[in-house]
């Protein structure tokens, strides 16, 4: 997650935290999963420099590309790679990257791609329905919103946003089909509330749930939170930045299934599960950005990192 103004401008979220939890030494390999911009890497590399190796990867190939300039010195050190943490294992194979001391996932939409109208992920900026990470993939938020029929339109919603009040706005949305950019799905979302008082835009959690969808977000991070078990080395470390809690809730209950002892039903008198532990958690309690990181960057009120370290 970033700011940016007229150009990039990357303010990465919760860094001293990233960086003390992950604990960067030189001569260390890391995985950026999600690099965006590059401002958690950069940290990263300042520390494990002369020696250390970092991997990059990120699903959208405008963020691939501003990363190469912006680390175009380091040359062998960084790896960059065009493709979805989904297939972080793959990738690691293919470039010989494992075992690794660290590996960091900053998830949700960075200011690359809130602030690059084209995008259509944003609903302050007039642009047609997209909202893919990389636009080289298939489904888009115009086919679902479009297409979708209205018990399918509600049923994501409610999925991916807890939006309580999604039969509304898929009724709405499929009886002024078609629907073709960003401001007009928000005015009907604005209009199916009309009666509502939220806190936040009321088109916040109809957007946030179509960019779910059409990434297959949760069920990437599902997948790619099973695989760093086997790329981390003894004693690596693995943070984790969410935004919203559905994605926070799937990085805890992985988190604390492998950190588990046991995994027996509960009120089972003998544990036969045989399950062993393969992560210890650090920092039991979610760690929260500052008062004065909230203030000086507003788009990191929403942000939850969670830290764990593989076990021998």
């Amino acid at each position: 997650m970033t700011v940016a103004t007229s150009s990039p401008v990357h303010v990465p979220v919760l860094l001293d935290e990233v960086v003390a939890g992950l604990q960067p030494r030189p001569g260390g390999r890391f995985i950026d999963s999600t690099i965006g911009l590059g401002g958690h890497a950069a940290a990263i590399l300042e520390r494990i420099s002369p020696s250390g190796r970092l991997l990059g990867i990120d699903a959208d190939p405008q963020a691939i590309k501003i990363s190469q300039d912006k680390f175009r010195d380091y040359g062998e050190a960084v790896i960059l790679v065009n493709d979805n943490f989904a297939n972080l294992e793959a990738i690691c194979e293919r470039y010989h990257f494992h075992p690794v001391d660290g590996i960091l996932f900053d998830l949700g939409v960075s200011s690359l791609q809130l602030d690059t109208a084209d995008r259509g992920f944003s609903f302050h900026l007039d642009a047609p329905l997209d909202m893919r990470f990389n636009p080289e993939q298939g489904l888009t938020a115009s086919d679902i919103v479009n297409t979708f029929s209205e018990q399918e339109l509600a049923k994501l919603i409610e999925r991916y946003s807890d939006e309580r009040h999604s039969r509304r706005i898929a009724r709405c949305i499929v009886q002024n089909r078609p629907v073709t950019t960003t401001v007009e799905l928000a005015r009907l979302v604005e209009q199916a509330l009309a009666d509502r008082r939220t806190k936040i835009h009321p088109a916040t959690r109809t957007f946030m749930a179509l960019r779910i969808a059409v990434n297959s977000e949760l069920k990437n991070l599902e997948s790619a939170l099973q695989q760093t078990i086997n790329l981390l080395r003894p004693g690596g470390r693995l943070a984790v930045i969410s935004y919203h809690s559905l994605e926070d809730r799937v990085v805890k209950q992985f988190m604390r299934y492998a950190a588990s002892s046991c995994v027996c039903p509960p009120g089972t008198l003998i544990c036969r599960c045989g399950h062993v532990p393969t992560l210890k958690l650090i920092s039991r309690k979610v760690i929260k950005p500052t008062s004065l990181e909230i203030e000086s960057n507003p788009r990191s009120r929403s942000a939850r990192l969670r830290i764990a370290e593989r076990l021998n």
